[in-house]
């Protein structure tokens, strides 16, 4: 076999053990179930390819990186990685809560293998990278999750790792971060080094990767080019219409997001949004925004870009629905996430939380693919205003 850079074999599986009950009488049999989140996988990565793992939840994602990284053992198989591996998985992986940034990015370099010398030497790119210049010399258990992750990643990816493994943590930062995340795992792929991401926004694989993994149940479904994998992935994707959540104690929460199939059978989209708050929210702020199934966002629609406060009411609960009528789209499929806040902060965000298929109503037999002219469905008015001559 070739000397891979990285390669795995195997799998990893979790093993779940009944509780007795509190009694003697009639004892039943502890029940037993081998879950394997990962079997018979096996692939090769080359030095300086940019691989994106992609599937739906619950496909072993997470658990290939983990064994990748080190974190989690496979139960059968093995894993040869040559190269000095950083991992950004969940957020402030590494980090110790108790430290301070300054700290736990020397804490992070030193478990990298790095001199304290080559950490001094990328300190000030990885604090401007992170903008927490202000917060440098706090305990990072006082940071906000987009801090966090600003920071983790900034040490990850700053420190020169042969291979980096990045998760869909970066779906924490806002758009201005995960815009300069990408660019810099450019910049780390062009510089000759190993990047695994795995990520469910599509557009961003598409235009990092070279190569994809598809996982599907464990197993690897497909591996190849990464417009290929991608194209098999999103065949299979299920429409989704509506979706249910565990409320949280601690914040507001979305609970229930649906999509109603009726109106969007008359080419409106009719969304109903279901929330939970350990407080009132003074008004309760939804938003919703569509997306292409690659990750594209298409339009979006929220009361505060319109300054209108259209509930004027406090609630702790209750259930919104928003409707947009006579959507301008192209048939196919899309995706829609939705966000919770008040008039002056965000709570609670769920990405890509239903799947819909939309069909016009008089769809043109020669119209080219969505990729080529777009989503929304726009005519415009064709007229000549001279004939015969050009200026």
């Amino acid at each position: 076999m070739k000397k891979p850079f990285a390669a795995l074999a195997g799998g990893g599986k979790r093993e779940v053990e009944g509780n007795l009950p509190p009694t003697s009488f009639h004892l039943p049999q502890p029940s037993h179930e081998e879950f394997w989140a990962l079997k018979d996988v096996s692939f090769e990565v080359k030095r300086g390819e940019v691989v994106g793992i992609i599937g739906r939840n619950g496909a072993g994602k997470s658990t290939l990186l983990k064994i990748l990284s080190r974190i989690t053992e496979p139960t059968e198989g093995r894993v040869t990685l040559r190269g000095r591996v950083a991992s950004l998985l969940e957020v402030g992986t590494g980090f110790h809560p108790e430290l301070t940034g300054r700290e736990n990015i020397f804490l992070n370099g030193a478990i990298l293998g790095m001199t304290k010398a080559e950490i001094r030497k990328k300190f000030d790119e990885i604090v401007a990278f992170a903008e927490v210049e202000r917060f440098l010399d706090t305990p990072v258990k006082r940071y906000s999750s987009g801090m966090y992750v600003r920071l983790a990643f900034a040490v990850a990816a700053h420190l020169e790792p042969e291979i980096l493994v990045v998760d869909e943590v970066l779906a924490v930062g806002d758009a201005e971060f995960q815009k300069k995340c990408l660019g810099k795992m450019k910049d780390v792929a062009t510089g000759g080094r190993t990047v695994l991401f795995v990520s469910h926004n599509m557009g961003a694989v598409q235009a990092l990767c070279s190569q994809g993994l598809l996982l599907s149940r464990g197993r690897l479904e497909h591996a190849g080019f990464v417009r290929e994998t991608i194209q098999k992935y999103l065949i299979k994707i299920d429409t989704n219409t509506e979706v249910h959540f565990e409320p949280r104690k601690d914040m507001p929460t979305i609970t229930r997001v649906t999509i109603d199939q009726g109106e969007l059978q008359k080419g409106n989209l009719a969304v109903e949004i279901g929330f939970r708050s350990p407080f009132a929210l003074n008004p309760p702020v939804p938003g919703v925004v569509v997306s292409s199934v690659l990750g594209v966002p298409v339009f979006g629609t929220n009361p505060r870009f319109h300054g209108k406060n259209f509930l004027g009411q406090a609630m702790p609960a209750g259930v919104i629905r928003v409707i947009a009528e006579k959507i301008p789209l192209i048939s196919g499929n899309y995706q829609l996430s939705v966000y919770l806040g008040d008039w002056h902060s965000d709570y609670d965000r769920r990405l890509d939380a239903c799947t819909f298929t939309f069909e016009e109503s008089n769809r043109p037999a020669n119209r080219p693919i969505t990729e080529v002219i777009g989503h929304l469905n726009w005519e415009g008015t064709w007229s000549v205003i001279n004939a015969g001559k050009s200026f």
